[in-house]
């Protein structure tokens, strides 16, 4: 694991911090490298439920290390895209906890989660039209399926920033927290979901993601697969039998 990133694990959240703070936590090669070794782990373990993505320092981060891509250095992942992660984002929950800005590639990583919590201080935004460029590491993509279209597309083709108010006003964000608290809340909220099945929260994430673009039918298609695997997993029945019994569940994750 890169020390560009850094890791905690425990109570079923992962916690994965990108830790660049003197460049803003902007993304190189051993930092996508470093996420994506990341998400593999919270991927991997049985006794992780959800992450939590954030940057060090008050930033979340500011996209791609630009001096980094003029030396040569590539932050895409094959298979993964920018930083290891926004063209696969993990099964298991992910919720990005915001301070600071998050910038053109760092706002997309953001986008690649599933919850965002923001500092009040917060701004989003994706200026690669300001430079030349395109925001082709899922901003495009993801926008216009979480805000609304003319909102999207005056974000996109003005690349000016989006405050973390107006992000929760339109739904973009979930939680707006005081400066210096985004990760505090993140964790709560985390935990609150962590508390619940494993398997049930993986399916059920899986799910309402692939609903955005389903039909009804194909929806109905889709999920049925994931739900047979949770009816007859010993948790749905431990769920069961602890509801009867007026008690807290014990989750095994099979």
């Amino acid at each position: 694991m890169a020390d560009t990133v850094l890791t905690e694990f425990g109570d079923g959240v992962a916690v994965i911090t990108i830790n660049r703070p003197e460049a803003r936590n902007a993304i190189d090669r051993a930092t996508a490298e470093g996420i994506a070794a990341a998400v593999d782990e919270l991927e991997s373990r049985s006794d992780l439920v959800i992450g939590i993505l954030t940057g060090a320092g008050g930033t979340f981060c500011s996209g791609m290390d630009l001096k980094a891509f003029v030396r040569g250095e590539n932050p895409m992942i094959r298979g993964r895209g920018f930083g290891g992660l926004v063209e696969r984002p993990p099964t298991k929950p992910l919720i990005a906890a915001v301070e600071g800005w998050a910038l053109a590639g760092g706002f997309e990583l953001a986008l690649s989660a599933d919850l965002i919590v923001a500092s009040r201080a917060a701004k989003f935004g994706i200026p690669e039209v300001k430079r030349g460029l395109v925001a082709a590491a899922g901003g495009l993509l993801r926008l216009p399926k979480t805000l609304p279209y003319q909102l999207a597309m005056q974000i996109a083709l003005t690349g000016e920033p989006l405050s973390a108010e107006d992000a929760h006003r339109h739904g973009l964000v979930n939680i707006v927290s005081e400066p210096g608290a985004a990760l505090t809340d993140a964790r709560e909220l985390a935990a609150q979901i962590a508390g619940n099945a494993p398997l049930a929260v993986r399916a059920t994430k899986q799910i309402v993601a692939g609903a955005v673009r389903w039909t009804d039918a194909e929806g109905f298609a889709a999920q049925g697969a994931a739900v047979a695997e949770v009816l007859a997993s010993q948790d749905a029945q431990e769920g069961a039998r602890a509801f009867a019994e007026k008690r807290a569940p014990r989750w095994q994750g099979r």
